[in-house]
C-alpha cells in the first residue's frame, strides 16, 4: 500500500477532526488559527501563533500540489525538493509530491547555499518549494541550477526569481489526480553522509514508508487519541516517521517551533499531548528547569502524557532514571535507526524494557538483526561486531552511487558502521562507531569538514577534530590544533575565525597540541580519543 492511500482513508474517516496543529511560542501576534480553503479566522488576542488542519483539508491541499506539478509537467519519477522550517505546509506540500508520482526530497534547512545546490543536483531535483529563511541562499545559486528547475515560494512577498506557492496551487484543483501507485514505486530521497561528509542520496520506496508508519504505531502503541508532539524538523527521516504513527491512526500531531523547557510543557499542556520524541539535551534541559524549579509540575496539565521516547544519539541511563523520579507513570523507549533504514525502529528498547535501558533494544517489527565480524560472518553472542540489519525499510540504494550501494549493502543486509554487542537476553548495546561522525545533540558533524576550514587559517599547522564525550550533548566537537612553528594563537584567535562556520559545526573544544599521523599519512584519532576521553580531558579542560 502506498503511504498516500493512509492520507485519503483519514480524510474519509475523519476529516474534520484535526490532523495538525502549528505553534510558534515566540511570535506573539494576530495570525491566522484555522486554515480553511475560503476562510481567515484571526484571534481575540495576542496568543501564541498557532494554526490547525484538519485531515479533509490536508487531502485537498496534497491534491492541489500534485495537480500544480502535474500540469508544469513533472512526471513518475522525476524529484522534488522540499526546503521549508517546520510549518502547516510542509507535509501537504510532501504528500502533493507523492500524489503526483514524483519522489520527494527533503533538504536540511541548516544546509548553506553550496550545499543546497550540491544535493540539488546529486539528486537531479527539477522543482523546489523553498520557505523565506532560504531566500539569501537560494539567490546566490540561482544561477547555479538548471534553468528549466522550477522554485515555488511558501511564504509572503515572494522573490522575484521563483513562483508564489499559495497563488499557484490555490488554482488547482483539489481532486486526487488519477496516479496508480503502489509499494515498489520510488517515494523519496533522504541525505546521509559518510565520514567525508559528502551528503549521499537515500532513495526509498512507498513500501519502506508505510512499514514504518505501521511499525510506528505498534511500537508506541499509538491509538486514535493520541496526540504526537513532534520537535524536531521534518526533513528529519527520525521527526517524520515518528509522525507517521499518527498518519497510521488518524491521530493529532502538534508542531512545536522552539525547544524550550516552557515550550515545550505549554505545548503538552494545552494541546493535550500523549506522547512526546525528545533528543537527549532536551531532555536535560527539562530535567534541569524542574530541578531549579523554574518549571513547576502543578503548573502544567501533564497527567496525559504516557510516553516519552528518545532516539538520534546514545541514552544516559542516569537520565533516564531522573526523568522516572518527576514522571514514575511514563512509558519510555529508545529508538535506533539510521535514514538508510528508514529512520528509528529498526531496533527499539520496547515500552515495557525499562530495566534495560542503555541498551538500543532488539529488532523492531518487520526486522531482523545480526552482529557480524570483518569477514561478514556472525560473531558469537557477547562479542563486538558490526550492527546488521535487514528489513523492509532498508534502502533501495544510494542514488547515483553503485560504489557507496555495494559497501553496505550485501544479500539484503544494510551494514550501519555501528559497533555492537548483544546480551544473553538479545538485547543490543552499541560499543563504538566504525565512522568517525560526531553524534552531538543529535546532528551529525563531520570532522573532515571543519578540518579543511581550520586548515585554511595561516596559523595552523595541522588540525583533527574528534567528538569527546559530553553530559548533555552526548558528544561535543573537539579540534586538536597544531601551531605553525614559532607562531602563537590563543582559543579567542580559533573562535573567531571558527564564526566562519554555521553554529552548530563549530568546536566546542580547542586544545593546542600535536597532531599524531602514522605511516601513511592518516590521522591516529584513536589515540587522540584515548589521550582526550579521560583524565587528560579534565587536565585541558582546566588548562582551558
Amino acid at each position: 500500500m502506498p503511504i498516500t492511500d493512509l492520507l485519503e482513508r483519514n480524510s474519509k474517516l475523519y476529516g474534520d477532526e484535526i490532523a495538525l496543529v502549528e505553534i510558534n511560542p515566540e511570535v506573539h501576534e494576530p495570525q491566522r488559527v484555522t486554515w480553511k480553503e475560503y476562510e481567515l479566522i484571526q484571534p481575540t488576542s495576542m496568543a501564541p501563533y498557532r494554526r490547525e488542519i484538519s485531515w479533509s483539508v490536508f487531502d485537498e491541499k496534497a491534491n492541489r500540489v500534485a495537480n500544480l506539478l502535474l500540469s508544469r509537467g513533472i512526471s513518475r519519477g522525476q524529484k522534488v525538493g522540499i526546503l521549508l522550517m517546520n510549518c502547516l505546509e510542509w507535509l501537504p506540500i510532501y504528500f502533493g509530491v507523492l500524489k503526483s508520482g514524483a519522489i520527494a526530497v527533503p533538504l536540511n534547512f541548516r544546509y548553506t547555499a553550496d550545499e543546497i545546490s550540491y544535493c540539488v543536483k546529486l539528486a537531479d531535483v527539477d522543482v523546489l518549494f523553498f520557505g523565506p529563511e532560504f531566500i539569501g541562499r537560494l539567490e546566490s545559486i540561482a544561477g547555479e541550477l538548471d534553468k528549466d528547475t522550477l522554485l515555488y515560494y511558501v511564504g509572503d512577498s515572494c522573490p522575484s526569481f521563483a513562483e508564489d506557492y499559495h497563488r499557484a496551487s490555490a488554482n488547482c484543483s483539489s481532486t486526487a489526480p488519477k496516479i496508480l501507485l503502489d509499494d515498489e514505486d520510488y517515494a523519496a530521497i533522504y541525505f546521509s553522509s559518510g565520514t567525508t561528509g559528502f551528503p549521499k542520496a537515500i532513495l526509498h520506496k512507498h513500501l519502506a514508508l508505510t512499514q514504518s508508519a505501521r511499525m510506528e504505531a505498534l511500537h508506541h502503541e499509538t491509538t486514535h487519541d493520541d496526540v504526537f508532539l513532534c520537535i524536531p524538523p521534518l526533513y528529519h527521516t527520525g521527526a517524520k516517521m515518528h509522525w507517521f504513527g499518527s498518519l497510521f491512526t488518524g491521530s493529532r500531531a502538534v508542531l512545536l517551533k522552539g525547544n524550550s523547557p516552557k515550550a515545550v510543557f505549554d505545548a503538552v499542556s494545552q494541546e493535550k499531548c500523549t506522547i512526546i520524541w525528545l533528543l537527549v539535551p532536551w531532555a536535560q534541559d527539562i530535567l534541569a528547569a524542574l530541578d531549579r524549579g523554574d518549571l513547576k509540575i502543578a503548573d502544567y496539565q501533564l497527567d496525559q502524557l504516557r510516553l516519552m521516547h528518545i532516539g538520534a544519539q546514545p541514552v544516559p541511563p542516569s537520565l533516564i532514571k531522573r526523568w522516572m523520579e518527576y514522571f514514575p507513570h511514563h512509558k519510555y523507549d529508545t529508538n535506533y535507526g539510521l535514514s538508510e533504514s528508514t529512520g528509528p525502529g529498526c531496533v527499539h528498547l520496547g515500552l515495557n524494557n525499562l530495566h534495560k535501558v542503555g541498551s538500543i533494544g532488539i529488532p523492531g517489527y518487520g526486522w531482523k538483526v545480526k552482529i557480524v565480524d570483518e569477514n561478514g560472518e556472525t560473531v558469537p553472542q557477547g562479542q563486538v561486531g558490526e550492527l546488521c540489519v535487514k528489513g523492509p525499510g532498508v534502502m533501495v540504494c544510494y542514488y547515483h552511487d553503485e560504489k557507496a550501494t555495494s559497501e553496505v549493502l550485501h544479500d539484503g543486509w544494510l551494514h550501519t558502521g555501528d559497533m555492537a554487542q548483544q546480551d544473553e537476553d538479545g538485547f543490543i548495546f552499541l560499543v563504538d562507531r566504525k565512522k568517525d561522525v560526531i553524534i552531538s545533540g543529535g546532528e551529525n558533524l563531520y570532522p573532515v569538514q571543519i578540518e579543511a576550514f581550520l586548515a585554511a587559517n595561516p596559523k595552523i599547522h595541522d588540525v583533527a577534530v574528534i567528538g569527546l564525550p559530553d553530559q548533555r550533548l552526548g558528544e561535543i566537537a573537539a579540534a586538536i590544533i597544531q601551531l605553525k612553528d614559532g607562531v602563537t594563537c590563543t582559543e579567542e584567535e580559533i573562535e573567531a575565525y571558527c564564526a566562519g562556520l554555521p553554529r552548530y559545526k563549530r568546536p566546542r573544544k580547542i586544545i593546542f597540541a600535536p597532531v599524531p599521523r602514522n605511516a601513511t599519512g592518516k590521522i591516529e584519532k584513536p589515540k587522540l580519543r584515548e589521550q582526550y576521553c579521560g583524565v587528560r580531558l579534565v587536565e585541558a579542560q582546566n588548562r582551558g
